[in-house]
């Protein structure tokens, strides 16, 4: 599980990469996929519904360096 300091980075990494205006809106489904982590609620489910939502987000360029980190995130909890 991603620790309190991992989440931030992670935060920060998606936040820099989130098209103008649309930092909030990240944050916020960021924050709750880390509640969920914390709760141990985070589900196969809740990652294929995230997913979606923050590519739509991103920056088109910054699509490809976002999905590897989110290949490698989803691999420590198991899934592929």
């Amino acid at each position: 599980m991603m620790d309190q300091q991992g989440q931030e980075k992670f935060l920060q990494f998606i936040l820099e990469r989130v098209q103008e205006g649309k930092e909030e809106e990240a944050r916020a489904i960021l924050l709750e996929n880390f509640k969920k982590q914390d709760e141990g609620t985070f589900s196969q489910q809740d990652i294929q519904e995230f997913v979606p939502k923050m590519l739509l987000l991103l920056k088109p360029e910054k699509l490809q360096e976002v999905q590897l980190i989110a290949q490698q995130f989803a691999g420590k909890f198991g899934y592929q």
